[in-house]
């Protein structure tokens, strides 16, 4: 090999170590995820507020309620007529298929003034094949108090459409909900307690102490030591200022404070009715031993014909004959070795070959075996 090779090789090493070296200064070892306190915690009564109301939705194409099933349609639409100047003669039923009955509902958002539009969505009560093309007419939305705090009116957005013919009916999404995009107008605002007392309190979205904790640290080492404390696993309580214009400023500077949260609490979140299975990436799996096998009961009915002799006094008599089946698949006892990480326990809970619907048993089973430190919910 020739001295010039030789010195190139030695100057291509000498700069990859002094890259390397000066990678390990800016390229973190592990990167730990941060989020804001705005993030993993609220203001205690800076929320939303449900509203409610009952309306009639006018306009549809003969889709609206039927005069048998919804009585209360035709009720309400004499008593709009009536409150509009109308007399319904006495003894009259209404037979209005393009009006149909609707509940109407919205979420009244914090610090909402009067004049402000927010969206509402529309649910038919009755019978309504389809509230497509559909009106709203003016629905006062109350709230729990029983006042009322926005007004509802416009054309319903509806996701949908459908088509019947001959006793066919293709029908495509939901048609029988829809939505009005502001199509309420704020009437009364809803005070907050935002300006009450020298503290004010943030709601951890999740009851831990360690959020807890670490929220009160980021805020005292922001605005000074001794701002913030936390009561518990839920409250932090923070001093802010008397004055509103520099309180809406602190809020602001909280909100926005970052925080290095530890690692979350190990949780896997099955769901019963579609058999969906959620962990993160806490749970870990100590060595244990699972025996999976699967037990399908087939029922078939065949129908059978019995008929009399041609002079017998009898009845041709239709029955049916019920085949029933059960079939057992042995399940050999599988070795599921410790996993540390969620990608071992992924392909530990693979090798099983156990299908969604089987793993809420065998995830449950594990978890009192002692076998899976973890905590599971079922919703």
């Amino acid at each position: 090999m020739s001295d010039y090779l030789v010195e190139r090789l030695l100057r291509a090493a000498i700069w990859l170590t002094a890259l390397a070296a000066s990678a390990a200064l800016w390229w973190p070892a592990h990167a730990q995820a941060s989020s804001r306190i705005k993030e993993v915690a609220s203001v205690q009564g800076v929320r939303s507020n449900a509203l409610v109301g009952y309306g009639l939705v006018v306009g549809l194409d003969g889709t609206g309620d039927q005069s048998q099933g919804a009585p209360f349609t035709a009720q309400s639409l004499a008593a709009m007529l009536q409150q509009m100047g109308v007399a319904v003669p006495p003894g009259v039923q209404l037979q209005a298929k393009n009006v149909a009955a609707v509940m109407v509902t919205a979420a009244l958002p914090p610090f909402a003034q009067p004049g402000q539009a927010i969206d509402v969505n529309v649910s038919s009560m009755g019978n309504a094949k389809s509230l497509r093309g559909g009106m709203l007419i003016a629905t006062p939305l109350k709230g729990a108090d029983g006042q009322i705090y926005a007004m509802a009116q416009g054309s319903l957005v509806v996701g949908g459409a459908g088509a019947s013919a001959a006793g066919s009916k293709v029908t495509i999404n939901h048609l029988s909900a829809g939505r009005v995009p502001g199509g309420a107008t704020v009437e009364r605002s809803v005070p907050t307690p935002l300006a009450q007392g020298e503290f004010i309190q943030l709601d951890v979205t999740s009851a831990d102490f360690a959020t807890a904790r670490e929220v009160a640290r980021a805020i005292n080492a922001s605005k000074g030591e001794g701002t913030a404390f936390a009561l518990d696993g839920r409250v932090v309580r923070v001093r802010a200022p008397q004055d509103m214009n520099a309180r809406v400023a602190f809020l602001a500077d909280v909100e926005n404070l970052s925080l290095d949260l530890a690692r979350p609490a190990a949780r896997i979140v099955l769901n019963a009715r579609t058999g969906s299975v959620v962990m993160n990436d806490a749970v870990t799996l100590a060595p244990c031993a699972v025996a999976h096998g699967s037990l399908s009961v087939t029922i078939s009915a065949t129908p059978v014909i019995s008929q009399p002799n041609a002079l017998a006094q009898g009845q041709t008599v239709q029955a049916s004959k019920a085949d029933i089946a059960i079939t057992q698949q042995g399940g050999a006892l599988v070795q599921m070795p410790a996993g540390a990480k969620l990608a071992d326990v992924v392909k530990a809970l693979n090798a099983l070959g156990a299908t969604p619907q089987d793993l809420l048993a065998i995830l449950q089973a594990m978890k009192s075996a002692g076998a899976l430190q973890a905590e599971i919910e079922v919703i």
